[in-house]
């Protein structure tokens, strides 16, 4: 049986195509087109996989999203091929995905606009612990 907080994600389920873009470390007007599959994982976790390029270019970041009943929230578990983890609150609800981490080398965050078929997010990060904030890129999804 699936956890009813989480089945509440079941609209991520299926194939996206995404772009990036806006992103200040690449030439200005550089859009990077790349695929998302968000599947169940059992029945208690959703897996996001976002991959960008290929060959050598070749980028692909994981999510594994799941939930604690007993601290009723959301929590996500991030992992690249650069080795790298992290791991996100992460909140949905009335339109809105919000993910966030707050560790000591820094603050990072997405937040996004979610529709049936689209979802417009936004990644920012902070390195005075989110008094400021600046825009890492923008990150669109459409239904494929």
């Amino acid at each position: 049986m699936r956890n009813t907080e989480l089945e509440k994600l079941g609209g991520l389920v299926g194939t996206w195509a995404t772009t990036l873009s806006n992103a200040p470390f690449l030439p200005p007007g550089t859009e990077v087109p790349g695929t998302t599959t968000v599947e169940w994982l059992g029945k208690a976790f959703l897996s996001l996989r976002w991959e960008t390029g290929e060959g050598g270019d070749r980028s692909e970041q994981r999510l594994v999203i799941g939930r604690s009943d007993a601290d009723d929230a959301y929590v996500v578990l991030y992992h690249d091929e650069r080795g790298v983890c992290r791991k996100f609150a992460m909140t949905w609800g009335d339109g809105r995905w919000t993910m966030l981490r707050e560790d000591p080398d820094f603050h990072q965050r997405f937040v996004a606009d979610v529709e049936p078929d689209r979802i417009l997010g936004r990644w920012e990060a902070s390195e005075d612990e989110g008094k400021n904030w600046r825009k890492d890129f923008d990150l669109t999804f459409v239904r494929a």
